[in-house]
């Protein structure tokens, strides 16, 4: 390369073979990942916030960046959505604080170590913790191993915020920890009771002393487990509760998170970026607690590394009971098929080989006052778009 860059970025993307790997490798060139470079440029003596887990980490940083910046505190970001409150992904700022999504995914072709290991957060939310990305991890056991290297970065004088019932993490802080600790979903420390059944309003509680009172525009019962999780961490770094509250009451969601596209003939269209069986249940379940007996139409795109080594096929077809009907695109060359006697007796579940056969299903299957639920961790060939089109120029 002329000129010689300083530094060459290598994204978790690149393998080796590719082109532009070789030619940095070949030339004898200095290369980063970027969980790496990020470490060593942007976060060095900051006040990192993390936010880990396999559910929620997106919608959890996003909360906690907001309540801080509505507080004054002004932090940089690095998240893997876009907060609509900030309209940006990724800043850097002058604040001491900067949060930080934090994935347990691997790091790079030359780092194997889970990506979050590298940011060396004070305070830590520890979200949940299941099996996935079966494409780098063998076992769930792989996966507590990672977490595990993570708790034992986090100084003594730090706080790891964790659900009391979620046993994997259980095991995994049995493996050792050096650091205070706040659970959520506990008597003993933070909790929640509903005021609205789809989780638009609830009270905060901890060691059993009301905190206050949140009424916001989103939805369902991982949304409030992360905004607990959330004010917990916000006030480690000093905010207090109240005003968490009161940002919380402002927070805009995160795009794809349950967002509306739009409505056309009485029909509304959602996108959410749900792709693991438990996203898909309590996503449904929020919206189903929203909008009662009025009918919900899911369209499914497992196309995840996970989905498609079907590693996740057992549980997929009751994670979309909430559903009044489902359709999902499965592509003749998929590693995997329902068994058809299992679809035949559930008589809700729909599988088409093309977008453009779920876009006609889906269109054939809803009328008026239908909720659309797509999910999918990519793009969907533009299905959301398409369907408002469809159903705009039917109703013309």
């Amino acid at each position: 390369l002329d000129p010689v860059p300083d530094c060459v970025v290598i994204g978790n993307a690149m393998s080796r073979g590719n082109p532009c790997v070789e030619a940095v490798l070949d030339q004898g060139l200095n290369y980063r990942s970027g969980p790496q470079w990020l470490a060593e440029n942007i976060l060095q003596d900051k006040w990192v916030l993390a936010a880990a887990g396999t559910h929620g980490k997106t919608s959890t940083a996003s909360m906690l960046a907001w309540i801080l910046e509505h507080a004054g505190l002004e932090p940089g970001f690095l998240i893997g959505g876009v907060p609509e409150n900030f309209g940006i992904s990724a800043r850097v700022t002058q604040s001491p604080f900067f949060v930080v999504e934090a994935d347990e995914y691997d790091t790079a072709f030359f780092d194997k170590r889970s990506k979050f290991v590298h940011y060396r957060p004070r305070t830590v939310i520890l979200n949940n913790l299941e099996f996935d990305h079966a494409d780098i991890f063998p076992d769930l056991d792989a996966i507590k191993t990672q977490f595990h290297h993570l708790v034992r970065i986090v100084p003594g004088s730090g706080l790891i915020v964790w659900p009391a019932d979620d046993d994997n993490l259980q095991s995994v802080l049995d493996q050792g920890l050096w650091t205070a600790q706040e659970t959520t979903a506990s008597e003993k420390g933070w909790n929640w009771q509903l005021s609205a059944k789809d989780g638009s309003a609830f009270s905060v509680s901890f060691d059993g002393e009301p905190q206050g009172e949140l009424k916001w525009d989103l939805m369902g019962m991982h949304n409030v487990r992360n905004a607990v999780a959330a004010i917990a961490a916000a006030r480690h770094a000093g905010v207090p509760v109240s005003h968490a509250l009161a940002a919380l009451a402002q927070f805009k969601n995160v795009k794809r998170r349950m967002e509306l596209k739009g409505e056309a003939a009485g029909i509304r269209v959602y996108d959410d970026f749900a792709h693991h069986p438990t996203a898909i249940t309590t996503t449904l379940q929020g919206l189903r607690a929203r909008v009662g007996e009025e009918r919900i139409i899911a369209v499914l795109d497992p196309r995840s590394n996970t989905m498609k080594m079907g590693v996740h096929q057992d549980v997929l077809l009751d994670s979309l009971n909430s559903a009044d009907a489902a359709i999902i695109h499965m592509p003749a060359n998929f590693d995997w098929q329902f068994d058809a006697g299992e679809l035949s007796r559930r008589g809700n579940v729909i599988i088409r080989d093309s977008i453009e056969s779920v876009l006609k299903e889906t269109l054939d299957q809803v009328r008026e006052g239908d909720h659309i639920l797509v999910m999918s961790n990519g793009g969907f060939g533009g299905i959301h778009d398409k369907l408002l089109a469809a159903l705009a120029a039917k109703a013309a």
